[in-house]
């Protein structure tokens, strides 16, 4: 996978994808990502009925029916295992 998440640091118990990357995933959310909200008294039931209904493929909690969902979850576990293996950055 190339993009913001192909490489990330960590500070401490807070892992983050550094200065650069962080400007990159700042970049790719503004060209990509789309956000909306409605106010709701029970946000979470709407939110799994959302999930269930939509593909949001960048969402892991409720979303194991995603075809993407076992190749994001890999790709999370090896982001962490790499800025594992990395010093504390300031």
């Amino acid at each position: 996978m190339t993009g913001p998440a192909s490489s990330c640091t960590r500070s401490g118990k807070r892992m983050t994808f550094g200065k650069a990357g962080e400007t990159t995933l700042s970049q790719w959310m503004a060209d990509n990502a789309r956000v909306c909200w409605i106010e709701h008294g029970e946000p979470w039931a709407l939110e799994s009925e959302l999930i269930s209904q939509l593909d949001l493929p960048l969402n892991l909690d409720q979303n194991r029916h995603n075809a993407f969902h076992s190749r994001l979850k890999a790709l999370r576990a090896e982001a962490r295992q790499r800025a594992a293996q990395l010093p504390i950055s300031a």
